[in-house]
């Protein structure tokens, strides 16, 4: 007796309809008496076969993608909370000295820099809040099914948004803070103000009183907080042209990897239009 008539045409047929991630049949291929397949048996087998195999590579690309919205959000609200409670204790705890004049532009552009750095990163620990405990409720249950019900397809542009401003526009913002700093805190430092050069100055000195407060004399607290934002700009520099430079090499590599995975796919398909035709002249 030969394997094909141990399975009847309406058996094949309903094999054939097989869903999407089920195991290829392997006992029911071969014959209970020991002899081998069939050339349709073994056609339908590696249809099968591959019709897994891309199934199963599809879903190891979903749980990739939501294991890395899952390192985003756990960074993002890590580097979030970091640096916001810096920059509050910074604002909380500067000193101010009350007989120095201090610039107006200087205040104000430390008053807006703490402020939009707070904000960023609140709004993008926000984010990571929201939706880092969906991702992590289904990344813990072991069932490869599962990956279709985290929400991180599609909440993809909020994810990237708080990756971007948590470590790009956030660490940015943060330099240009710590630059800020050192200048209401360093600048006040010998600076020799009205009311330090009125005492200096003898009674009577007429115009001689008024010069230490027109000269601006580059003493050592100005030297000091110059000296901050000549190391702190190139710095800047820097982490500028490397967070361009990585995100470029990063989208080309996911650039890569898609048309590698686009070449596989069409190898696949040219592999099943192959395996169909042969299933049709059988």
């Amino acid at each position: 007796m030969t394997a094909s008539h141990l399975h009847p045409p309406g058996a094949m047929s309903g094999e054939l309809n097989v869903p999407m991630g089920s195991p290829a049949p392997g006992g029911s291929e071969r014959c209970p008496d020991g002899g081998g397949m069939d050339y349709r048996d073994w056609v339908r087998r590696s249809y099968l076969e591959l019709v897994s195999s891309n199934h199963h590579s599809v879903q190891a690309l979903s749980w990739r993608k939501l294991y890395l919205s899952r390192a985003k959000l756990k960074a993002s609200s890590r580097t979030s909370a970091l640096l916001s409670g810096f920059a509050m204790v910074a604002m909380v705890e500067v000193e101010l000295e009350m007989q120095y004049k201090y610039p107006p532009a200087l205040l104000i552009a430390f008053s807006v820099c703490t402020t939009v750095l707070v904000a960023v990163h609140l709004f993008a620990l926000l984010i990571s809040t929201c939706i880092l405990p969906n991702v992590e409720a289904v990344s813990n249950i072991h069932n490869l099914n599962s990956v279709s019900e985290s929400p991180h397809e599609r909440m993809h542009h909020y994810i990237e948004l708080a990756w971007g401003f948590s470590t790009a526009l956030g660490i940015l913002l943060f330099l240009v803070e710590v630059m800020l700093l050192c200048w209401m805190k360093f600048l006040p430092v010998d600076s020799g103000g009205p009311q330090r050069g009125a005492a200096c100055c003898p009674p009577g000195g007429g115009a001689n009183a008024t010069e230490p407060a027109e000269a601006p004399a580059r003493h050592s607290g100005w030297n000091a907080a110059m000296a901050s934002t000549i190391i702190m700009a190139p710095v800047a520099v820097i982490f500028v042209v490397f967070t361009i430079h990585f995100y470029r090499s990063l989208v080309r590599h996911k650039t890569e990897r898609h048309h590698q995975e686009i070449e596989e796919l069409h190898k696949i398909k040219i592999q099943l239009d192959g395996h169909e035709r042969g299933l049709m002249t059988v």
